[in-house]
């Protein structure tokens, strides 16, 4: 099953058809030289951000295409663009023209081809006074249709055969290890977002993008890492940025990874009211699933364990309880999420609950993993939900620290403690796992970045 919200509209041109935030315009284009009658072009806004939008590109052929060159004009304000998959890609004004890569310019008969994608700044919009090599779209009579939106996922519906989901099923906290459905201890991996507000592209929202990391690098679990105290991020915008996250927990459903979604902030305490909001919907609309995991509190700093984050970590958790009895909460640790042998003196009550730990492996060694063990035997169960070969700042200045870095992996398999990779995305940092031109929807084998060749080693093989 797709599992999208999105409201999708299909009209004819000549419709006016009013701006709705994500949706699907499907336009009916006249034969051209190449492009058969009844052509359709659609266009689909898969997330909107504010300030820009991604969009995918279809082409429906009644008769076979070989080679499309497609223009529109964008009835939004567009600044900038960026789109895959084509060539001779141009802006001018509001008049958006590409054209086929080669190897996507064949549209057989009565196929459906989603052909090119792109990322644009400004206002999404509709787009208007469409052709298709060189034919402009025909005159329509108006008519506008609108289907139901579609519903969330279903709980019914199993996973993708062979995916993690489908395997490990409803996870749970046995002892202090995880456990899957069946009461075996597992140890998932995979990789953890960009804070949302500060990625380069929409990796993290990207269905194509997950199941490429799925298929191709065997992660198991995907963090979706939610900014919330600096500026632009969810206390902004609380709205905009919960329904980013919905989309990646949409796509995690259809795909069969887990997800972590992560209150990504320093100082969730101080805004605890926003914190069970946020987590009291979520957990209502979506904790029916058996992929999602909450992480409450990503990196408190140095306050107090009792007297602070205990406290919040019950009043969260119980709103969580609330709407969702089983789904696993994983609860920030003081000084960092260093701090977990503090934690595991006076645990929250409550059942499938984790720890956060976090360790950078140029600042963080053997007395890290001390603190760690000490929390262990004291039976805590621990996730690593963030976690660089590299100093903690994220590896600002370029290193890579592999042999700590190793050990620290080892120690995980050891202890069967999951782990989510900092950070999918296009920097310089040593822990951005891409580098320059990687392409929204996956096909990274040639744009690794800093420690990703370390991270994908230690992926399921």
């Amino acid at each position: 099953m797709r599992v999208d919200r999105r409201r999708r509209r299909t009209a004819i041109i000549g419709a006016a058809v009013a701006a709705l935030g994500a949706s699907a315009l499907t336009i009916v284009a006249a034969q051209g030289a190449s492009a058969a009658e009844g052509c359709e072009v659609e266009y689909d806004v898969v997330g909107d951000w504010g300030s820009g939008f991604q969009a995918n590109v279809s082409i429906t052929a009644d008769e076979p295409i070989d080679g499309w060159t497609v223009e529109w004009d964008f009835t939004g304000a567009v600044s900038g663009i960026s789109a895959w998959n084509v060539t001779g890609q141009s802006l001018n004004g509001s008049h958006f023209e590409a054209s086929d890569a080669g190897w996507n310019g064949s549209i057989a008969s009565g196929q459906t081809k989603e052909v090119f994608g792109f990322t644009a700044s400004g206002t999404a919009g509709d787009i208007v006074n469409a052709a298709v090599n060189g034919a402009v779209c025909g005159e329509g009579d108006g008519e506008q249709t609108t289907e139901p939106e579609p519903t969330d996922p279903d709980p019914t519906d199993p996973p993708p055969a062979g995916t993690p989901v489908e395997r490990h099923g409803q996870l749970s906290v046995c002892g202090n290890n995880m456990c899957n459905e069946d009461g075996q201890e597992i140890q998932l991996r995979g990789v953890s977002s960009m804070w949302l507000h500060w990625q380069t592209q929409p990796y993290a929202q990207n269905l194509s993008a997950l199941e490429w990391m799925r298929d191709n690098w065997n992660i198991e679990v995907f963090r979706v890492a939610m900014g919330v105290e600096p500026e632009g991020a969810y206390l902004d915008d609380p709205d905009g940025w919960k329904a980013e996250v919905e989309t990646v927990i949409q796509n995690a459903a259809e795909a069969g990874v887990y997800v972590i979604v992560d209150f990504h902030a320093h100082q969730a305490h101080q805004h605890q009211s926003e914190a069970v909001a946020f987590f009291s919907d979520l957990a209502d609309r979506y904790g029916h699933l058996p992929n999602v995991i909450w992480e409450t509190y990503n990196e408190p700093e140095q306050v107090s364990w009792t007297g602070t984050l205990k406290p919040y970590h019950e009043a969260v958790t119980a709103a969580i309880r609330a709407q969702d009895p089983d789904n696993i909460v994983v609860l920030g640790t003081p000084t960092w999420s260093q701090d977990v042998d503090v934690a595991a003196a006076s645990p929250v009550s409550g059942t499938n609950l984790m720890y956060t730990l976090h360790f950078y492996s140029c600042t963080h060694a053997q007395w890290n993993r001390d603190k760690a063990n000490t929390a262990i035997n004291a039976g805590l169960a621990l996730f690593v939900t963030e976690w660089g070969a590299s100093a903690a700042d994220g590896g600002l200045d370029g290193r890579v620290c592999l042999d700590e870095a190793q050990r620290w992996v080892d120690w995980m398999a050891a202890n069967r403690i999951s782990w989510t990779a900092w950070k999918l995305d296009v920097g310089t940092d040593s822990t951005n796992l891409l580098s320059d031109g990687a392409p929204l929807t996956g096909g990274w084998d040639g744009h690794l970045h800093g420690h990703a060749p370390f991270v994908i080693a230690n992926l399921p093989q």
